[in-house]
């Protein structure tokens, strides 16, 4: 009788333990999206969260005064934005699901894609002086959020085919330079100087990745300054003269105006002192510094922030850029790497542009901050990017990386 019992009490206790078992085995899979060995890198996607979150609550302290000025409503900007952006996190998410293999075969159709969008963007109404947004009714965006992908994915794709033959020319070269030329040419004729040099730093950055010989860029160097040189002689440079001439000096009082944006950037960034006026605090936003929700927004961060605020959110995208690299280095294939670093080191470097020319350490060349600046379209494009390197991350081998 005891024996019976005995044997009953083990039955259900193993039943009991199967059925804890199976349980904690549902719930490890139903947290799966959040796990970084089986799933997505958490660390990755709360960095991005923080950025959206921050740039959203900036974007609306930054924009308000302007908004109502134009709109007569304080809220115009924000609300545009914020749908884009738990959209955008929605998209991110969804993509992070989606295999980044099937991306090769999509390489040559977004190269397409952003050759007719770089075209027909010239024939776009300028936009102060510029040709770079297609308008579609009330829908617009900068046909160059689709070429920097464009070139990113071309060159992950072809560099990753032809991995062992990058040393010669007819591998290692000329693909890139059938596509870079041309857009490059296309990119100067809108004009779009910043993302000129970001497309052109990506290349080489991913060239050299690739193991292009050193020599092809010494060559490519000497290219570019002789044709510099040539268009600079020719005067094909005036509408980088006045900006590079209001960077040297933006209190000139005989370029007073071209500065003004500059000038009052300045005075943003050197009113917020250590600590900041305090969030909402910003006097240079009521309409002093011209479009404030825009390529300048960091000038308000600086002005209420203050320079730790400041610190701290370029920290921010410093951990952003060092996490997406180490996920990349840590992909199972070379496609992955080259894929999520490019994307990674695109985001750092149009953060760098931009706080580089708000600060007036580089010209003046009209590149909005990620995460932070106005453009709903820029968000969800840059947040579905941000989704790829997550899908990179599902099948990364980072976790071996910290284990040891």
């Amino acid at each position: 009788m005891n024996s019976k019992s005995n044997q009953g009490k083990k039955t259900s206790s193993l039943s009991g333990t199967h059925n804890i078992s199976g349980m904690k085995k549902r719930s490890h899979k139903k947290f799966r999206m959040f796990s970084i060995r089986a799933g997505l890198d958490l660390p990755f996607l709360i960095i991005v969260l923080v950025l959206v979150a921050t740039g959203l609550v900036m974007l609306f302290s930054a924009s308000y005064a302007n908004a109502y000025y134009l709109y007569g409503d304080s809220y115009y900007f924000i609300k545009s934005q914020l749908p884009m952006a738990i959209f955008g996190i929605a998209g991110m998410i969804f993509v992070s699901y989606f295999d980044y293999h099937h991306l090769h075969k999509f390489a040559l159709l977004s190269v397409a894609l952003s050759f007719v969008l770089l075209v027909l963007v010239l024939f776009m109404p300028a936009v102060n002086d510029v040709h770079r947004w297609v308008q579609l009714g009330s829908f617009s965006f900068q046909a160059s959020e689709i070429t920097k992908f464009a070139v990113v994915l071309f060159f992950a794709h072809s560099i990753s085919v032809n991995f062992k033959k990058m040393g010669t020319f007819k591998y290692g070269i000329l693909p890139y330079m059938c596509l870079l030329i041309p857009t490059i040419i296309l990119l100067l004729l809108e004009p779009h100087i910043s993302c000129v040099v970001i497309v052109v730093t990506l290349a080489v950055i991913m060239l050299f990745i690739g193991g292009v010989k050193l020599r092809w860029f010494a060559l490519a160097l000497i290219v570019l300054l002789v044709a510099a040189y040539i268009l600079y002689a020719a005067g094909k440079f005036g509408y980088a003269n006045t900006r590079i001439m209001g960077w040297l000096d933006p209190f000139n009082k005989d370029i007073w105006q071209e500065t003004w944006q500059t000038r009052n950037s300045l005075y943003a960034i050197g009113s917020g002192g250590l600590l900041g006026l305090g969030l909402g605090n910003s006097r240079q936003k009521y309409l002093y510094l011209p479009e404030p929700q825009n390529d300048f927004i960091f000038a308000v961060v600086c002005e209420e922030l203050g320079f730790i605020g400041a610190v701290i959110i370029l920290l921010l995208f410093a951990l952003l850029v060092w996490r997406g690299i180490t996920i990349s280095i840590r992909s199972k294939d070379k496609f992955g790497s080259l894929l999520g670093i490019g994307l990674t080191v695109q985001v750092g470097l149009q953060a760098v542009l931009n706080v580089g020319v708000v600060t007036n350490i580089l010209p003046n060349t009209g590149i909005s901050l990620p995460f932070f600046s106005h453009g709903g379209t820029s968000l969800i494009i840059l947040l579905l990017e941000m989704g790829v390197v997550l899908s990179i991350s599902r099948t990364s081998r980072i976790e071996k990386a910290f284990a040891t």
